[in-house]
């Protein structure tokens, strides 16, 4: 008969170990983060071998007082809760009280702490089961703490751990987020001897940048929001800026990193409209929220989290990330290979016209991109032609107001029937007309779907093709679906369907293609599906279909109406598909390329 019996204490710091420092990185987590809460200052770590050697962490925070040393090592000892309310409403990092128990449990651990009056510091060591007495030791302020030899005395564990190549990533990672999460404090990383990283106490953005490069810094966008008891405030890449992996996202709560289910949900779906295949954003954003409204209490390395508003935070991240990626006029520039950005004034909405540059459309351009009583600005006056474009000496000032107003600049031509070349006061604009247009119109039946308001064009003679059973039954069964969508489609057989009606901006479009692609998405995802969760997926295929094709000949005055679009359209730097639709390459990248001056 088996006996039940309490665990000796060793073996439950072992056992709550393999939980909570899962590798040198969780045990650097959770030893930053006391450092952290004690207040520190400026925090030094230096590791050898990836930190299975050892972990070293030195802070000028409050210390520990000698007669809590042995209280700092002790299972479920901590001075950040006392009461169950305070673990309701958790401010700090650290919570627990296990973290250093836990350590303590697996290594050869080193406490040196002098709290702040007194007269020199007091040392602890642990070794596996012997724990030394406190000890004098020298230390004017702060903690350091010496963790050696980890898992020393659990050898099949060790033998778990990878390179040290591959530890001191982990451990890496951890002093980022770490470091992101706390911009006013001075961290220093040094590895084998080596400094990797130092990083000086300054404002987020600066912090942003030290730690994940200037690059990211230039290309993404400020996030700066707020709700009700929510603040969420960062940087977001844009889309064309995206990566093959997710190494460069980063979401903290009340300066908590986390990595939680429903936050990822939000993100993905205000990316999924511009984000092309399988690239993943990048992202360093920091959500504050009434402490009460969030259990940081759910797992031990306490990287995730629950929130009692759940509908609502979602529902906030996704409008605010949605929102500063859909902000017009992100400039795009070529530098020879490399892509930066950055914030153009907008396009005033309510004033498409301006004096002494407007034309009226030709009614090529009606039918082309669904223009009735709009009038755009069209090229310069100095500008005559596709081959013309030498800037006249005697109106210089008034051709750069022009361009400074409109920053995608004014068309010069087409290059292989694919691209629009432009010039605006800083150099050359390349636009890909078909991804440029696709995105307009995308926008559009997107703002027509949700008015109810989608436009259909009768057709004088309409189209009929074969079709199969399934394509039969879908018509006869979604007549409503169709005609929100903006089609009239009629059944004259079992094996043939007729388009009587659709939208007027694809009326150039393939419009038996269209037909067919429109059934088929309704057959796989349903009606209701379609109108909801798939709409965008939809609504960009009929983009797709009605934008201008490659090799079409545009006159100036539509390339410049295109242009004019792009610039009051939300997303129009990115395609449907995430990629970009335009770059600039300024003119002395241009002097550059062509050695002028030298």
């Amino acid at each position: 008969m088996t006996t039940i019996k309490p665990l000796p204490e060793l073996l439950i710091n072992q056992i709550a170990a393999g939980e909570v420092v899962e590798r040198p990185a969780s045990a650097l987590k959770e030893i930053l983060e006391n450092s952290v809460d004690a207040g520190a200052n400026k925090i030094i770590v230096q590791l050898q071998q990836g930190g299975v050697k050892q972990i070293r962490v030195a802070d000028d925070g409050t210390g520990i007082a000698k007669d809590e040393l042995l209280l700092a090592l002790t299972r479920h000892s901590t001075s950040k809760i006392s009461t169950l309310e305070d673990l309701h409403s958790i401010t700090s990092l650290g919570f627990r009280g296990e973290a250093l128990a836990s350590i303590a449990a697996v290594s050869k651990l080193t406490l040196t702490s002098c709290q702040t009056g007194q007269s020199h510091a007091w040392q602890i060591q642990v070794d596996g089961k012997a724990v030394s007495q406190p000890m004098p030791s020298s230390l004017t302020l702060g903690t350091i703490l010496d963790v050696d030899d980890l898992y020393f005395n659990i050898p099949a564990r060790r033998k778990f751990l990878k390179s040290e190549t591959t530890e001191f990533a982990h451990c890496d990672e951890a002093f980022k987020r770490i470091a992101l999460s706390q911009p006013g404090v001075e961290f220093v990383l040094q590895h084998n001897g080596k400094v990797r990283r130092q990083l000086r106490a300054g404002n987020s953005a600066q912090r942003i940048a030290a730690v994940l490069g200037e690059e990211f810094s230039q290309t993404a966008a400020a996030v700066d929001e707020q709700s009700a008891d929510m603040c969420l405030h960062g940087m977001v890449a844009l889309p064309a800026y995206a990566r093959s992996s997710r190494d460069a996202q980063y979401f903290f709560v009340n300066n908590r990193f986390v990595n939680d289910r429903l936050i990822a949900h939000a993100l993905r779906e205000a990316y999924r409209d511009v984000l092309h295949l399988d690239r993943h954003p990048a992202f360093v954003l920091f959500l504050e929220i009434d402490p009460e409204n969030v259990d940081v209490n759910v797992h031990p390395t306490k990287t995730e989290v629950r929130f009692r508003e759940s509908r609502a935070l979602h529902q906030f991240i996704f409008h605010v990330i949605n929102k500063a990626l859909a902000l017009p006029n992100q400039e795009v520039r070529a530098d020879e290979s490399v892509l930066t950005t950055r914030s153009l004034p907008a396009y005033p909405r309510s004033n498409h016209a301006r004096p002494n540059i407007v034309s009226q459309p030709t009614s090529f351009y009606r039918t082309l991109f669904g223009t009735q009583a709009n009038t755009y600005p069209a090229e310069p006056a100095n500008i005559t032609s596709a081959t013309q474009v030498t800037v006249e000496s005697d109106q210089p000032v008034a051709v750069e107001q022009e361009q400074d107003v409109h920053p995608l600049g004014f068309a010069l031509g087409q290059l292989h029937g694919i691209y629009i070349l432009a010039q605006n006061a800083r150099g050359l604009v390349v636009v890909d007309m078909h991804a440029a247009h696709e995105r307009i119109m995308y926008e559009k039946l997107k703002r027509a779907l949700d008015r109810h308001e989608i436009p259909m064009q009768s057709l004088l003679i309409p189209v009929t093709f074969h079709a199969d059973s399934l394509e039969v039954a879908v018509v006869e069964e979604n007549q409503a679906t169709l005609a929100q969508l903006g089609f009239e489609i009629a059944v004259l057989s079992p094996v043939a369907l007729a388009v009587r009606a659709l939208p007027a901006a694809l009326q150039d479009a393939d419009i038996v293609q269209l037909a067919h692609d429109i059934l088929r998405e309704i057959r796989e995802y349903g009606a209701s599906q379609v109108l909801t969760a798939k709409r965008n997926e939809i609504l960009a295929t009929m983009a797709c279909h009605g934008a201008i094709r490659a090799h079409r000949r545009l006159t100036l005055e539509e390339m410049n109406a295109l242009l004019r679009d792009m610039e009051i359209t939300e997303r129009a730097d990115q395609c449907n598909h995430g990629r970009p639709t335009w770059f600039e390459t300024s003119l002395a990248d241009l002097d550059k390329l062509f050695m002028r001056g030298k």
